[in-house]
C-alpha cells in the first residue's frame, strides 16, 4: 500500500493541465454519476452514495473526486525515456506541448485492436511504433526524436556512452511493473524506443482497480476510469496523429453544443456491454469491449475533419464511454 500512496503522489506532482481531453475524461465520469442517479433502480447509486457518505462526501463532491482522479492521469510523472548517448532522462519531448505528446506517460493508453497479441502475452498489445498499421507525422516524429532511446530502469541499468547515467525514475521497475498485469516482459524490450511495446490501457485499468479493491480508495478508482480513452477511436487504430489533437478538441469544444453526453443514448450503450461477473475482479474484459466498439465505429475521424462525420462519431463513443463507466462503478460498489 506504501508504494501504491507514493505513486498518487508522484502522479498529482505534475498540476498543469496541457490536453483538452483531460476535462471531456472528466466530464465522461461526472455524466456517469448523474446516469446512475437518474437510474437508482437498474444501477448501484445507492450503494454509491453509501460509498460517498462512508468517505464524507457529497455524491457531487464524489462525482467530481472521481472525475478529476481520471483527468489527472495525463499528468503521472511516472515515465522516463533516456539518450542513447546522454543518458539524460525525460518525461515529454521539448516539442510535446504543441502536439498529442505532452508527456510520455500517454505511451500507455491505447490498446491496439489493428494487431492480435502482443509480446507480453496481452490479447491485445498497446502502442508499438513498429507494429502500428496507421501512423502519421507525430509518430514519426516521435520515432526520429527518440530512436536507439531507452525507458528509464533506475540506477545501475541501461546507461548512454560512457556510463553516462541521469536516471530520474525506475519506470520499467515501477510503472511497466504495475501494467504488466498477468503478463511478462524482459528489459531488452524496452531499450529502443521506436520497437517498444508498451503495455496497453486496459492493464493499466487493471492495475488501478485492484488497487482500489485492497484499499477502498476513491482517488484510485477515478484513476480506472482514464480507460475511456478506449473510446477514442486514435486510441484503439493507434496513432498520435491523424488529426488525434483536433479530434480531441472537437469533441471538448461540442461536449453541450451537441448534446454528446444525451442519457437517452446512455441507456441504450447501456446493453452493448457485457456487465462483469459479480465474483470476478477482472474488468478488462468490459474495457476490451469499449475498445473493441471505437475500433469498428469511429476509423473516420482519422481522415475526416467534416463537422457531420466527427458527430456522427461522437454520438456513439462518448455515451459508450459514460456507460462503461457506469459498469464500472456498478461493479466497483458491489465489489468492494
Amino acid at each position: 500500500m506504501k508504494k501504491i500512496l507514493a505513486l498518487c503522489s508522484l502522479a498529482l506532482m505534475g498540476s498543469n493541465a496541457y490536453a483538452f481531453s483531460q476535462e471531456t475524461h472528466k466530464r465522461i465520469v461526472i455524466d456517469a454519476v448523474n446516469y446512475m442517479a437518474q437510474n437508482p433502480t437498474t444501477t448501484q447509486y445507492n450503494k454509491l452514495k453509501q460509498y460517498a457518505n462512508a468517505n464524507n462526501l457529497t455524491i457531487n463532491a464524489l462525482a467530481n473526486l472521481l472525475g478529476q482522479a481520471a483527468y489527472d492521469v495525463d499528468d503521472f510523472e511516472d515515465t522516463f525515456f533516456c539518450g542513447a548517448i546522454t543518458g539524460d532522462c525525460v518525461q515529454a519531448p521539448l516539442w510535446g506541448a504543441a502536439q498529442s505528446i505532452v508527456k510520455y506517460t500517454s505511451y500507455w493508453h491505447f490498446q491496439n485492436h489493428t494487431q492480435g497479441a502482443d509480446s507480453h502475452g496481452n490479447d491485445f498489445g498497446g502502442y508499438n511504433y513498429e507494429k502500428l498499421t496507421v501512423w502519421g507525422n507525430v509518430d514519426s516524429l516521435a520515432a526520429t526524436w527518440l530512436k536507439g532511446d531507452y525507458l528509464d530502469d533506475g540506477a545501475g541499468g541501461e546507461t548512454g556512452w560512457f556510463r553516462a547515467d541521469d536516471t530520474q525514475y525506475n519506470t520499467y521497475g515501477v510503472t511497466e511493473a504495475n501494467y504488466r498485469v498477468d503478463s511478462h516482459s524482459n528489459y531488452s524490450m524496452y531499450d529502443d524506443f521506436e520497437e517498444m511495446p508498451f503495455q496497453p490501457i486496459d492493464n493499466l485499468g487493471q492495475y488501478w482497480y485492484q488497487s482500489f479493491l485492497q484499499s477502498g480508495q476513491p482517488q484510485l478508482l477515478g484513476f480506472v476510469f482514464h480507460t475511456t480513452d478506449l473510446l477514442q477511436p486514435h486510441h484503439t487504430w493507434t496513432t498520435s496523429a491523424l488529426n488525434h489533437s483536433s479530434w480531441e478538441s472537437w469533441v471538448k469544444d461540442y461536449y453541450d453544443q451537441e448534446d454528446l453526453n444525451n442519457l437517452q443514448l446512455v441507456r441504450s450503450a447501456m446493453a452493448t456491454f457485457t456487465p462483469i461477473a459479480k465474483n470476478s475482479q477482472d474488468i478488462r474484459p468490459l474495457l476490451t469491449q469499449g475498445g473493441a466498439f471505437s475500433y469498428a465505429q469511429g476509423g473516420i475521424v482519422l481522415n475526416s475533419q467534416d463537422h457531420y462525420d466527427r458527430l456522427t462519431t461522437a454520438k456513439q463513443v462518448i455515451p459508450h464511454a459514460i456507460a462503461m463507466v457506469v459498469h464500472l462503478l456498478n461493479h466497483a460498489m458491489v465489489s468492494r
